[in-house]
């Protein structure tokens, strides 16, 4: 041991014991049977049906970045949905517990409602942290690993072997968290921590370790992805798509992980910091020894502000790429759009101070991050106004994917107007700490949840081939808004009534009616839920009924569109020639939609790998380890870790080759298979014939065409 700890030690296992297993908690108990159950069915229809080896080679050990971004996807519904059912504990607490008087349940050892105060600081601390970084990023970067190098006509990312280990990474600190609830305790500090109720003489049990290291893990796995993505995108961009080409979704993702590449660093930086404190006696955040309780608020939130536009600015790129194909016209403004997002994530790094206004550092500093902050209105602003002159005397198709982005725009209004708010130091006053700041940073990350929904509706029959049902789908965004009104609305007013966040017991009753509404709430939340569940359901049902084409929805914009559905694992037959910003429309629009190579070349892919899996589940292990405090444990798999590294490193991938005979045979199957299984869809107007150059090697005609060939590079 590095410090002196309260309580036992062995060097066997650390800090772990059986009392440390909540098996006598009537909540936890039963619902760990009810997942071993699950597991233990899950295993067992696997096995039953001989998947194992499938899942392995086709799933765990892929490197295409389709179907780890399908993988980052269900993790992050995952996630979303332990979050809310975190939310829905929160709520129906406040229902139970509003009044004066002793009105709790004795069985769950509660005094008011049915959670006692350090359960419910548990689930109030887990439910920030998943929702934020467990939930909403694995889908946001899920998306954009799908979207993004089909958006550049690239056959994978740069680097598809860190592409995987950036989701088993990710994986793991979702392992570690989830594996809290049964083992341990979680932090009951705020999903960001509070200095020093951190440190181990305020915290002194494994709670506050799960939580350091768990971010710890997702913050290694999304910065190896913002390498990635970066790489990606400067390097990897087919012939034709120069930079002013570049879809806006596409520009999103890459000032979104400029954001990630250089902010979660600073979020390490104030975990280890943390964990220096607890682990080897250190004093950083402790003032009686020296230490400075802001530093690390400000460590933080330097790097939690810009990461709520690292999450915020690929929402409002799924907006902008479907709300033009819905309004059939460009998107307004494309230009200001780029720059507008490139502001805003500069922007991000000089706001962080209007998280705590109330730390007193004088006038003059609160007014330039109070400008600073109304700054971020202006790029905004032109965002939104950008879209709805998009919409302005467009041909508007009101599908369910545009009325989820359409919904998004109207939270982000009120969540904009709600932060102009809190920028005024004087109005900061009077509602920090209070309920008014949570239903105002919720309406910006439901903008995101609405806008996932929407890009999960719109790109869904590109990666699977069938779209989802139209009539689920509008009528889970209905029941899903009315959810959002009744419980985030009376939450303004209880801001402005007085309650403070992470109140377990709301003793005031003239709070009751806002708390029953809240809890009507979220009880058509949950309907929203099973109507999700079921729209699954029966689209997957339905699904021959529902086939598609390369462009799904016909009026489709940019380049992912002209490649088949589902997208094949080597993206294109052919490596595409650009020639306009929106190439699916300027394709459709001169009759080249069906365009076909007529000469193919040999591709390079790389093989699928264990590795990735294999360092997830150490770096799982590790942290693990190092939370218990199980000190060879940690040894042992930090070694392990480090001699696959140097494994893979020699061993390298030379990849695999794919004639052009073989990738001329799967080409025509998979058109075939398209043709075979899809009703002839719209196409737009316009003329054929001509010469256009559609692939990296010429179709057509011979004869010159003036668009630029852009950056070419070797196919593989």
């Amino acid at each position: 041991m590095l410090v002196n700890l309260p309580g036992p030690w062995s060097p066997l296992l650390g800090r772990l014991a059986l009392s440390e297993i909540p098996y006598t908690n009537p909540i936890l108990a039963p619902l760990f049977v009810i997942i071993v159950l699950a597991g233990i069915a899950l295993v067992v229809g696997i096995t039953y049906y001989g998947k194992w080896g499938y899942l392995w080679k086709e799933w765990f050990t892929t490197v295409d970045h389709k179907k780890l971004g399908i993988m980052y996807i269900i993790l992050g519904l995952i996630m979303l949905f332990r979050g809310f059912i975190d939310g829905l504990m929160m709520r129906t607490q406040q229902m139970l517990a509003v009044g004066s008087g002793h009105n709790g349940m004795p069985l769950m050892g509660a005094i008011h409602g049915y959670l006692a105060p350090f359960h419910f600081g548990q689930i109030y601390s887990a439910h920030g942290l998943i929702m934020i970084l467990l939930a909403a990023t694995p889908l946001l970067v899920g998306i954009m690993n799908i979207i993004v190098p089909l958006q550049i006509g690239a056959r994978d990312m740069a680097y598809p072997y860190l592409n995987a280990l950036g989701l088993w990474i990710t994986a793991a600190a979702v392992f570690l968290i989830m594996i809290s609830l049964f083992v341990g305790d979680f932090s009951h500090n705020g999903w960001f921590g509070y200095a020093p109720i951190f440190e181990l003489a305020y915290s002194p049990g494994v709670g506050v370790d799960y939580w350091i290291w768990t971010l710890e893990l997702v913050a290694l796995g999304t910065t190896l992805g913002s390498i990635n993505f970066l790489a990606t995108v400067v390097k990897m961009r087919a012939p034709g798509v120069t930079w002013t080409r570049l879809p806006v979704f596409t520009w999103t993702a890459v000032s979104a992980n400029i954001i990630a590449l250089t902010s979660f660093p600073c979020l390490q930086v104030a975990l280890a910091l943390v964990g220096a404190d607890r682990y080897l006696g250190t004093h950083f955040f402790t003032a009686g020894f020296g230490g400075n309780l802001m530093l690390y608020t400000n460590l933080f939130w330097l790097w939690g502000h810009p990461e709520v536009y690292f999450v915020i600015l690929p929402a409002f790129g799924m907006i902008s790429e479907v709300i033009p194909t819905f309004s059939e016209k460009p998107i307004f403004g494309y230009i200001t759009m780029v720059l507008a997002s490139f502001a805003i994530a500069g922007v991000s790094w000089i706001v962080w101070l209007h998280h705590f206004f109330t730390m007193g550092m004088g006038p003059y500093v609160s007014t330039e991050f109070s400008v600073a902050t109304m700054l971020v209105g202006i790029p905004t602003g032109v965002k939104v106004f950008n879209w709805t002159f998009t919409m302005y005397r467009g041909r508007l198709t009101f599908s369910s994917a545009m009325i989820w982005s359409i919904g998004a725009l109207f939270l982000l209004l009120i969540g904009g107007l709600t932060g102009m708010m809190l920028s005024i130091p004087a109005i900061n006053y009077m509602v920090h700490n209070s309920v008014f700041v949570v239903a105002h940073f919720h309406m910006m990350l439901l903008c995101i949840v609405y806008a996932v929904f929407s890009a999960i509706i719109f790109w869904f029959p590109k990666v699977f081939g069938f779209k989802l049902n139209e009539a689920w789908g509008k009528i889970m965004f209905w029941l899903f808004s009315a959810g959002t009104f009744l419980v985030f609305f009376p939450m303004f007013m209880l801001g402005f009534m007085g309650e403070t966040r992470r109140l377990d017991w709301p003793f005031n009753l003239q709070w009751a009616p806002w708390f029953d509404i809240q809890e009507v709430g979220i009880a058509v939340y949950v309907l929203s839920v099973l109507a999700f569940l079921w729209l699954i359901y029966v689209s997957i049902r339905d699904r021959a009924e529902n086939r598609v084409g390369a462009d799904a929805w016909g009026t489709s914009r940019s380049l992912e569109w002209i490649t088949d559905s589902p997208v094949p694992f080597y993206n294109f037959a052919m490596v595409p020639h650009v020639n306009h910003r929106d190439e699916a429309a300027w394709r459709r629009e001169h009759g080249f939609s069906d365009k076909r190579p007529e000469k193919f070349a040999a591709i390079h892919m790389p093989n699928n790998t264990p590795v990735a899996i294999v360092i997830g589940a150490l770096t799982f292990v590790i942290g693990f380890g190092l939370t218990w405090r199980i000190w060879w444990l940690t040894v042992a798999a930090l070694v392990l870790t480090v001699l696959v590294m140097i494994y893979r490193s020699g061993k390298g991938d030379p990849g695999y080759i794919i004639t052009a005979e073989e990738m001329e045979k799967m080409d025509r199957e998979s058109r075939q298979k398209m043709d075979d299984g899809h009703a002839p869809l719209p196409k737009g107007g316009g003329y054929t014939g001509g010469t256009v150059t559609a692939y990296s090697a010429e179709v057509g005609d011979p004869g010159s065409q003036s668009t630029p060939p852009g950056n070419s590079r070797p196919l593989s």
